[in-house]
């Protein structure tokens, strides 16, 4: 059973916000996520991290500009998940705004796998670019690079990707995470890096004369994307990265987004006058990942780029049923994994790898995550490629960083893993056919090395207890439309509850009635039927609920434990 903690509050922080003028509940929730001063949180876009500290953005903004003042063909590379859809989707409308003539490819994750691989390159090729844009990928393509500086085509990579031993040789990268990059923010989202990127172009453009006489293409209008690209690939929410996601809101709350990320929207059954960063991490995220899971990522970039609503509504619809789609493939691999799984014992194993030839290759890394929630332990899942490859995909815990682990398996067992990449939460990589139990032996061996034990067990943090007179529907709203995420995590309260009442709602949920300190609430403990014993201890967020043009507060359940009477 995992632990319950409080997060520690400092409490000259919080005393400085509450005297800066903020609530005492905001104040500690705040100072909790070391927030020492209001304009942490104000999230303006003036208090973007200038683009200058981008290693190689000038010159990456200087290339690009030759390009469009000499008509050259721009081709972007694509990802085939929601950070690589929504940055080539920014990268064409920002380009072409700018005045590029730019097209874009993305590889099938089934027939081509991952980044700008020889057989990306040879295909791009046809379209006869004078520049490939990689965009979310690139940083590990070294033979990728290598094809296309042989056929004498320039490679400018975009990435946020932790880069291995040797760097590609384009003729520019643009990473915050490469050696030498001083910038500030480590956590952009590849959609985040392609943003700025273009606003060092427009400067450069700027620079030159372009704008001497028009107005400047407003970049604003692409924060819609960047949100949900960043929200969805759970890159950590620092003061830059919200930044960029409070704005992205701002304009799909003011009804100036895009037409595919509003048909989105409508496909969610969600409404975008009320977008929070749970629709775009877990209603149009998933809808948008649908495609290069178990499709071809090319119909969500071309829905992201719809201009006519009737066109992007058709194709967030289809996308609606690949999600659809995609549960079902998800449900049935989890019932399989956990059948397998069934005589596991967590306290026998530091990490889990699970196997199957006929799983999906799409859907692995969602069962990684599933897994790796249910068990607490890092997570690798492999399935079977076309071509006979072990293609897998892993999710972490805190206290082990993935790709590092998976470095030090690669050089104690070369020839192992065919090849890997990622971060410290989640990483993919491939294995020749058959060497998947002896993967997971060696992964075994490594975890066991790097992991604390204490963090096997797993900790629920918290914010402790929120006086029952501060509970209030206000209060639920205001956090729903704030910005959390990872490393900024949401709000979560503590106490003990009576139990006064309790029923199964649709088949799956549990609607209770719970008593504190002479108060009574709502609560809900969704996708947990089975009935709760009369006192409980439990972990809640604060929950809006509209019903019937009611506005009501609901406790939203995450976890609890029995309760001395």
């Amino acid at each position: 059973m995992p632990a319950i903690t409080t997060r520690p509050c400092p409490a000259d922080a919080q005393a400085a916000l509450e005297q800066a003028g903020l609530t005492p509940a905001w104040a500690r929730l705040y100072a909790a996520r070391g927030v020492t001063h209001p304009e942490q949180v104000a999230h303006r876009l003036p208090q973007l991290l200038p683009p200058a500290g981008l290693l190689h953005i000038e010159r990456a903004a200087a290339l690009l500009a030759d390009a469009i003042q000499e008509k050259k063909r721009l081709l972007i590379i694509a990802d085939y998940d929601a950070d690589g859809a929504t940055a080539c989707a920014v990268g064409v409308r920002g380009l072409s705004l700018l005045g590029a003539r730019v097209d874009f490819i993305v590889p099938n994750r089934l027939e081509h796998g991952y980044g700008l691989t020889p057989d990306i390159v040879k295909l791009a090729a046809e379209r006869q670019p004078d520049l490939l844009v990689t965009v979310d990928n690139g940083i590990a393509a070294v033979d990728g690079v290598a094809a296309a500086n042989a056929l004498g085509i320039p490679v400018l990579v975009t990435d946020h990707h932790l880069p291995g031993d040797a760097l590609p040789d384009a003729v520019c990268i643009v990473n915050p995470n490469q050696p030498g990059c001083g910038f500030a923010s480590k956590n952009l989202a590849g959609v985040g890096v392609m943003f700025y990127v273009l606003l060092a172009l427009r400067a450069e453009l700027r620079q030159r004369g372009t704008y001497a006489e028009k107005a400047e293409p407003d970049l604003r209008a692409l924060l819609d994307l960047v949100a949900l690209g960043t929200v969805a690939d759970v890159v950590r929410l620092d003061a830059n990265n919200r930044t960029l996601v409070e704005n992205g809101l701002a304009r799909m709350r003011a009804g100036k987004a895009s037409a595919g990320v509003n048909a989105l929207f409508r496909a969610a059954a969600r409404d975008p006058a009320r977008a929070t960063v749970f629709d775009l991490g877990f209603m149009l995220g998933p809808r948008l990942n649908a495609a290069g899971r178990i499709d071809d990522m090319a119909l969500g970039i071309e829905c992201l780029l719809a201009d006519d609503p009737a066109t992007a509504q058709q194709l967030a619809q289809r996308l609606d049923a690949l999600n659809r789609a995609r549960r079902d493939v998800e449900s049935d691999m989890l019932e399989e994994a956990l059948a397998i799984l069934a005589g596991f014992s967590p306290t026998d194993s530091h990490s889990l790898t699970a196997y199957q030839p006929g799983w999906h290759i799409g859907v692995i890394g969602i069962l990684a995550s599933r897994l790796k929630d249910k068990f607490h332990r890092p997570t690798i899942v492999l399935a079977q490629s076309e071509g006979g490859e072990l293609k897998g995909s892993g999710r972490s815990i805190p206290g082990l960083h993935l790709r590092d682990a998976l470095d030090l398996v690669d050089k104690r067992h070369p020839g192992l893993i065919l090849k890997f990449g990622g971060h410290a939460m989640a990483a993919g990589l491939s294995l020749a056919a058959g060497r998947h139990e002896e993967f997971g032996l060696a992964f075994e061996t490594v975890v066991r090395e790097l992991i604390d034990p204490a963090d096997l067990q797993g900790v629920i943090e918290t914010d402790g207890e929120l006086a029952a007179a501060d509970h209030s529907y206000s209060l639920a709203e205001q956090l729903d439309r704030a910005v959390w995420g990872q490393g900024f995590p949401a709000p979560l309260f503590t106490a003990t509850f009576d139990v006064v009442a309790q029923r199964v709602v649709g088949e799956k949920h549990l609607k209770l009635k719970l008593a504190r300190d002479g108060a009574m609430f709502e609560a809900m403990h969704f996708f947990h039927p089975d009935p709760l014993p009369g006192r409980i201890h439990a972990v809640y967020a604060l929950m809006p609920n509209e019903f019937n043009g009611q506005q009501t507060l609901q406790l939203k359940l995450q976890h609890w434990e029995p309760a001395a009477a």
